[in-house]
């Protein structure tokens, strides 16, 4: 055991190197963005909790299908739960719960279900059902697809899902938190995005040439993508304060938080765009590099050609991917407007498509514009210095 931790040591001192202080950022910015913040409401006279309950019976029961909603159900329950987390833990409650086409489901007995459970200054509460408790569900999805990750990728799948992993904390830690306090939203997004890629790459690849040719290829089809956009927005006359659901973010802003809306679009583009832009760039770097090791006497020009022949088969492909994403994130808003029989002037002028437009456009042009980046810098590392002559 010893002399594999010692092998480790000695044979990966620059991939420890580099998780150690991306792990020490890590830890610092996250205790900064979420240092002062305040996770609970219940400082407050008058609060509301959401707590987990189980069903006991089912005292009353309206519900029906309701045809002309698809066969979605309307209609209430008057149910007695038992709460099983929280202040209220063990207590019996006769609660309500709404159901709607958009909104609640019927519930069983014996069904788990997630309540909120409002208290007032008097000491008095009541609570009524918020939705059926998914958290199992959930749970049992995320390791049904870890498993599948890691019987498929074996190594590689587990390094994958660290990274992962590594991803979200980082997004929901130290992105939210930080525009939350009002750092300027596309700088931090762009900054925590670079800090991603070092740390999965890292951990994918490890330090090697590879890695920092993906990494380079990554940071600049980024960028790429947020200068894009940029311009767009220019062009469009249009940013972040168009977007859908901004409205509630602009009520915080009126509250005193001061998170940056304008930039928001942008943001979005630089997150969204980063995993396809790594995806890219990994796999243009690892065909340079077999190339390389299959013909160690090929120069620049010979690796830089072999690298974009791959790449241009990468466009087309990537390029849908991106564009059916983000068309399938917004299908049931499509849906609608095409429902409505809008006119072209109507529709194409409106910010929804612009914002679309935008993102869709930009978030390719990153993906693209990676690959002959990739491809040039892969070659110039790669190259066998006999061969550049």
């Amino acid at each position: 055991m010893n002399g594999r931790i010692k092998d480790l040591l000695k044979h990966k001192k620059k991939d420890l190197a580099v998780l150690f202080v991306c792990l020490v950022c890590f830890v610092l910015c996250a205790l900064w963005a979420n240092n002062g913040r305040s996770f609970s409401g219940s400082e407050a006279s008058d609060f509301a909790e959401y707590e987990n309950a189980k069903v006991l019976e089912i005292l009353s029961d309206n519900t029906f299908q309701d045809e002309t909603a698809d066969g979605g159900y309307r209609g209430e329950q008057m149910l007695t739960v038992k709460v099983s987390t929280g202040r209220y833990k063990g207590e019996t409650m006769l609660v309500y719960n709404y159901v709607g086409p958009i909104y609640g489901v019927p519930v069983k007995e014996g069904d788990s279900v997630t309540i909120i459970v409002s208290t007032y200054g008097d000491g008095t509460h009541q609570a009524s059902v918020y939705e059926l408790n998914r958290l199992p569900g959930i749970l049992f999805l995320i390791l049904l697809f870890a498993l599948t990750t890691v019987l498929i990728g074996g190594k590689k799948g587990v390094k994958s899902l660290i990274g992962l992993l590594f991803i979200v904390l980082t997004l929901f830690l130290i992105l939210l938190p930080s525009l939350m306090k009002g750092a300027p939203t596309i700088p931090m997004t762009f900054i925590v995005c670079v800090f991603i890629a070092a740390f999965s790459l890292t951990v994918i690849s490890g330090v090697n040439q590879k890695m920092v040719c993906a990494f380079l290829g990554t940071v600049s089809g980024v960028l790429a993508a947020m200068l894009f956009a940029q311009i767009a927005q220019s062009i469009l006359r249009i940013n972040g304060l168009r977007m859908e659901d901004v409205e509630a973010l602009l009520q915080l802003r009126k509250s005193g938080m001061k998170i940056g809306l304008k930039g928001l679009l942008t943001a979005g583009i630089i997150v969204s765009s980063l995993g396809a832009v790594m995806d890219v760039t990994m796999g243009l770097a690892s065909a340079i590099s077999e190339v390389h090791d299959a013909d160690p006497k090929l120069g620049i020009k010979e690796l830089f050609l072999s690298g974009m022949n791959v790449g241009k088969d990468m466009v087309g492909t990537m390029t849908s991917t991106l564009i059916l994403a983000f068309l399938g994130s917004g299908f049931v808003l499509i849906l609608y407007l095409y429902s409505l029989d809008l006119g072209k002037y109507q529709l194409l002028n409106s910010a929804y498509v612009s914002t679309e437009i935008i993102s869709s456009l930009a978030s390719s042009i990153g993906a693209i514009l990676s690959i002959p980046i990739t491809a040039f810098i892969s070659a110039r590392v790669f190259s066998d210095n006999k061969g550049d002559q």
